[in-house]
């Protein structure tokens, strides 16, 4: 089953896709101003094209695991991704503490920060699940 996880930021949203096994994990292009009808679309049709099963979203709770400003406005958003795409695919939050420091040391040049931060997020997810 394919996974989808989402780094949420209001200005551009990181995205990275795992493959059918759940083994390997790629960062992909982020998608701009996610939370407008425009990208939310691109979000539904990036799930579709890409055959995604489920979207997981960091979820940025604070270092003591307490809800932020940032993180009422992730809940607000995969609540709103998640009427979008329906029934059958679950958006799940997954705490993503340190994952843009994890990714902020991995130069991968073909991917934005962002994006790598989401590939972090879905490995430990990915992880964790199993």
């Amino acid at each position: 089953m394919r996974v989808l996880a989402l780094d949420y930021g209001s200005a551009q949203c990181g995205c990275a896709i795992s493959d059918p096994t759940g083994t390997i994990v790629t960062p992909i292009d982020a998608v701009a101003a996610p939370d407008t009808r425009r990208g939310l679309a691109a979000l539904a049709l990036l799930v579709r094209e890409r055959e995604a099963r489920r979207v997981v979203v960091g979820l940025p709770l604070s270092l003591r695991g307490e809800d932020t400003d940032q993180t009422r406005q992730t809940r607000e958003f995969a609540t709103r991704l998640s009427a979008r795409l329906g029934e059958s695919v679950p958006v799940e939050l997954y705490d993503e503490r340190f994952t843009t420091r994890i990714a902020a040391r991995e130069k991968d040049a073909q991917a934005s920060e962002h994006s790598r931060a989401a590939a972090v997020l879905l490995e430990g997810w990915l992880s964790h699940s199993r």
